[in-house]
């Protein structure tokens, strides 16, 4: 806690003394007896109210850190009825003597009766007072102990989110290597051409997308060009249709999420000999601060055939656990002939 905050703690805490004080001790009021107008009740509350202090602070400094938190329950019980006992038959003796003093007291009524009935109302505001220290510091070691819990799990979340990203690279590299590999000897330039567009595309992840969140229209950007870069190496073999379209170019975006689900779609894709029997759909939209992915692929593979490897599908869906939590809608849709992902981002 910072020494600002620990002042303006300090003078609430005055300030609510104070006016209980102020309270007890200006208004039109009797307690046993005791009133303003005698003064006899201003004295009374005087050590009265120190007495309640006591008994709220050693809750707040002593009791409640030292037995309770620390699952001592049986000390804590204990103590805090001696303590609370013991004050309020002090305090009570003390009344009594005051009271002698203001000629408050009447002979027809037994000393330890007084003192009795004195002590019950004492123990009433008492146990109220130590009630409010132990809600007091119990409250603050639960904020704190959320707090640190809190904590914790953003830095157990940043640490996995940064282990997902750090493994897309290596992913990325080695399919992308292996995209160039198969175009080496069979069209040399365009290999050349690939490999060129490969280590911009490896460039951006390495060192534009080190942002937690970037521009949507540069993620977009990015996922254009590995479109174009795999149309390329697919060359005719596939029909491919794709389309972008965004409103905010300035919305803000987690980087990475969107092309392993295009990337699997290029990856699993059938092996028709007739070019039209593979196919790729790719759509991508945004309004109103969500944006739609879907993409579509023929495929002659089985589900279990499309997870082993995927390493890039289980990272992009923890990833969008973790950052966007109860904000997407992921639906994936597997027939014989074809392979299906709809994802929403709510990005507000």
């Amino acid at each position: 806690m910072s020494k600002t905050k620990l002042y303006i703690l300090i003078l609430g805490h005055l300030v609510f003394w104070v006016l209980n004080y102020l309270y007890i001790t200006t208004g039109n009021l009797t307690w046993m007896g005791f009133d303003n107008q005698s003064g006899s009740l201003g004295f009374v509350y005087s050590y009265g109210m120190v007495f309640n202090a006591f008994l709220c602070y050693i809750q707040v400094f002593w009791l409640v850190p030292a037995f309770f938190i620390k699952h001592k329950k049986l000390k804590f019980w204990t103590y805090s009825l001696l303590i609370l006992i013991g004050i309020t038959f002090v305090e009570s003796y003390i009344d009594t003597r005051v009271a002698s003093q203001y000629n408050l007291l009447t002979p027809e009524t037994p000393l330890p009766l007084v003192i009795f009935g004195i002590f019950i109302q004492n123990a009433f505001f008492h146990i109220l007072y130590t009630a409010f220290g132990f809600l007091y510091r119990f409250l603050f070691e639960y904020r704190n102990a959320e707090r640190a819990k809190q904590i914790l799990l953003k830095e157990t979340h940043q640490t996995e989110l940064k282990y997902l990203k750090a493994q897309l690279n290596p992913h990325f590299l080695f399919n992308g290597i292996n995209s160039v590999y198969h175009l080496i000897g069979n069209n040399n330039k365009l290999a050349k051409d690939t490999l060129l567009q490969f280590s911009g595309l490896l460039r951006y992840q390495l060192y534009e997308s080190s942002e937690a969140f970037i521009p949507l229209e540069k993620e977009l950007d990015y996922v254009l060009q590995y479109i174009r870069l795999e149309a390329i190496r697919k060359g005719d073999d596939i029909v491919l249709k794709y389309t972008i379209d965004f409103e905010h170019a300035s919305l803000k975006i987690a980087p990475l999420l969107l092309t392993p689900f295009i990337e699997n779609a290029f990856k699993h894709i059938s092996h028709h000999e007739e070019a039209e029997k593979n196919s790729i759909v790719i759509t991508i939209e945004e309004a109103a601060h969500k944006i739609v992915l879907s993409v579509k692929n023929t495929t002659d593979v089985t589900l279990q055939q499309i997870k082993i490897g995927g390493v890039g599908l289980q990272n992009v869906q923890r990833r969008l656990a973790l950052l966007y939590p109860e904000k997407h809608t992921l639906t994936i849709i597997e027939k014989d002939d074809f392979y299906q992902v709809d994802l929403i981002i709510d990005m507000k």
